[in-house]
């Protein structure tokens, strides 16, 4: 997946503060480096249906001119976070560590691992924990159930929020006013013939989990894959993740999610409430 919009470029720039008339500041000094904002988008840009980048690619990607992008590119090749086999450039091991900066410093993965470890086991399915970031779902934490093929997506992995269930649970945390806002400005596409790719469908999703207090995709990003979620509320009451279980549909039914699995990720999702 690749984010709806890329950091703003701007040029290396400092401003000095305004005053008014008796002489009290109203602006602080503003600096920006267009080169980091320009690397962090083609970083940003990688994913997991963007696992390797031409200069054209990333181009495109970033929104950048293919002299820039070429130039961000060759530094990450040098700084170690990219390889370059002449045509494309692909990510290396050292790009975790932009991740691992907030999953070691936030409390929140940290002790939402346990839980979802048991979580885990008690029903036999890959659990996760995700976020909002710009209209993407994003997972900072997850329990992998061993089987030989994995459902759901990857630590670190992006979804979209408006036809994910961990999205339409984050999504229903916001103003109303503020997710149509959101929802109007990003493209929505079909994955499957399931998607609900419409203004007026997505809201309605949004406000049902909102009132039920979970959400479920059914093969909307995929077919033969399910996914329900709740929502994890810190002690002011606001929602700051979503809980998650990812199935192949054609072992779970619907029907068991919302009768074997919900008590169990609710339940999950108040002992996370209860550590924060």
């Amino acid at each position: 997946m690749t984010p709806t919009k890329s950091p703003v470029n701007t040029e290396d720039r400092t401003s000095s503060p305004v005053e008014d008339d008796a002489g009290a500041s109203h602006a602080r000094a503003k600096e920006g480096m267009a080169g980091l904002a320009k690397g962090l988008a083609i970083i940003e840009a990688f994913g997991a249906n963007t696992t390797r980048m031409t200069v054209s690619d990333a181009a495109h990607l970033a929104d950048l001119s293919r002299p820039a992008a070429r130039r961000c590119l060759l530094t990450l090749v040098e700084l170690g976070y990219l390889a370059h086999d002449g045509k494309f450039f692909t990510p290396l091991p050292r790009m975790l560590r932009l991740g691992g900066a907030y999953l070691s410093t936030s409390s929140l993965p940290q002790i939402a691992q346990p839980l979802l470890a048991s979580a885990r086991d008690t029903l036999q399915e890959s659990i996760s924990l995700a976020v909002l970031d710009e209209g993407y779902a994003v997972f900072i934490a997850r329990a992998e159930a061993v089987r030989i093929v994995s459902t759901g997506v990857k630590l670190g992995g992006r979804l979209p929020a408006y036809c994910s269930a961990t999205g339409r649970v984050l999504l229903g945390g916001l103003p109303e006013q503020q997710v149509r806002a959101h929802l109007e400005s990003v493209p929505m596409k079909r994955f499957t013939d399931r998607t609900v790719a419409n203004l007026d469908g997505v809201l309605k999703a949004i406000r049902r989990a909102a009132e039920d207090g979970y959400a479920i995709s059914d093969e909307e990003l995929e077919i033969g894959m399910s996914a329900m979620a709740v929502p994890v509320r810190n002690s002011a009451g606001e929602i700051v993740a979503a809980l998650s279980v990812s199935v192949f549909s054609g072992r779970v039914s619907i029907e068991t999610l919302r009768e074997n699995f919900l008590p169990t990720l609710r339940e999950t999702a108040g002992r996370v409430q209860r550590s924060l």
